[in-house]
């Protein structure tokens, strides 16, 4: 695609844009970007190695890629002189190598805030879930052993009075606060900066500097921090032993959050009361040992499916990638510099 000016924050290209998808998305999406751009698209599904990715770069001037492709320096290296854009499919960004495109003068976009209540409605289910035994109960159903009801049978825990600590107190960890009071917790929380003061009475929650110490107190702990080198394993096997028995951890951020043999270990020692899990380290394999604790709801990377937050993504991805080709900034720029 020719290039008719070549600004330090975008390009102005002729005629339509090459863009490569590396996963399915909604149908009115894909149609969409069939209407305006020179797409190739994935209608199999299949996620693309690593070679597919690198031959993908090579030969287009977007890339959209989702949480499932690993993109890293060599990858981004290797990519064509055309690639001017990488148009992530979601909000999160740490699976794409932002100073090795930062140093091609590749832009990088995201799509911010499309799942926040989509992904805070989850992880409500599951502070929910938990406590209440509630997958427990089902399990018993499906076992055809259920002989109904008893005044002593699957107690769980009551919310109400209960302390949720959030780690992480962005977009979607207020969301969670702002759930979580509906239901009567009280709401502490740890983030790398304090929320004003506005805020935090908004949400009815209190700021603890240290995170040990919130973990140690906490009843409930749901982690919605942003998975880096310096959050990864935040929950271990120290905390683990620190926080209350009998106490629920909630993971709907990032499974490398979580030191998982830690947390099993807990969980089958009866330290921990039980979990509700979305994410794993090791994603798409989940350890079996998960699914042989009666006390652990998992999910399969729910968070953020819903037909509307999904739609509402692709129409911001295809928002970047026209305003990249008309020579704007894009809206959801994710790298910081430029002109």
């Amino acid at each position: 695609m020719p290039v008719v000016s070549d600004p330090p924050h975008s390009r102005r290209l002729i005629g339509k844009p090459r863009v490569v998808v590396t996963r399915k998305l909604l149908g009115s999406v894909e149609a969409r970007m069939t209407e305006l751009f020179d797409v190739v698209l994935n209608p199999e599904d299949r996620p693309l190695g690593r070679e597919a990715l690198i031959a993908a770069m090579r030969e287009t001037d977007v890339l959209v890629p989702t949480v499932t492709d690993r993109i890293d320096a060599e990858m981004i290296a290797a990519g064509g002189e055309r690639l001017g854009l990488i148009a992530n499919f979601g909000a999160g960004i740490e699976h794409i190598d932002l100073g090795a495109a930062r140093a091609r003068k590749i832009i990088v976009t995201n799509t911010p805030g499309v799942f926040t209540d989509d992904t805070a409605d989850a992880t409500m289910a599951l502070i929910i879930m938990v406590p209440r035994r509630m997958s427990e109960g089902v399990r018993l159903l499906l076992s055809g052993e259920w002989h109904g009801w008893a005044p002593s049978a699957l107690l769980g825990h009551r919310l109400g009075g209960k302390l949720l600590a959030i780690i992480g107190m962005g977009r979607i960890g207020q969301a969670v606060a702002h759930r979580a009071r509906a239901f009567g917790l009280q709401i502490a929380y740890h983030n790398r900066h304090r929320l004003p003061a506005a805020l935090e009475n908004m949400l009815g929650a209190r700021y603890e500097p240290d995170p040990d110490r919130l973990i140690a107190e906490a009843d409930v702990l749901t982690l919605h921090c942003p998975a880096t080198p310096e959050t990864r394993h935040i929950l271990n096997a120290a905390r683990i032993a620190a926080m209350k028995p009998g106490a629920f951890v909630v993971n709907t951020a990032r499974g490398e959050l979580i030191d998982e043999d830690a947390l099993i270990a807990g969980l089958e020692s009866g330290k921990l009361g039980g979990a509700g899990l979305d994410v794993y380290a090791r994603e798409p394999h989940v350890d079996p040992r998960l699914f042989d604790l009666p006390n652990v709801v998992t999910l399969p990377h729910l968070g953020s499916a819903t037909v509307e937050g999904r739609e509402a993504s692709g129409e911001r991805v295809i928002a970047n990638i026209r305003f990249w080709a008309d020579g704007h900034r894009p809206p959801d720029q994710v790298l910081e510099g430029w002109a």
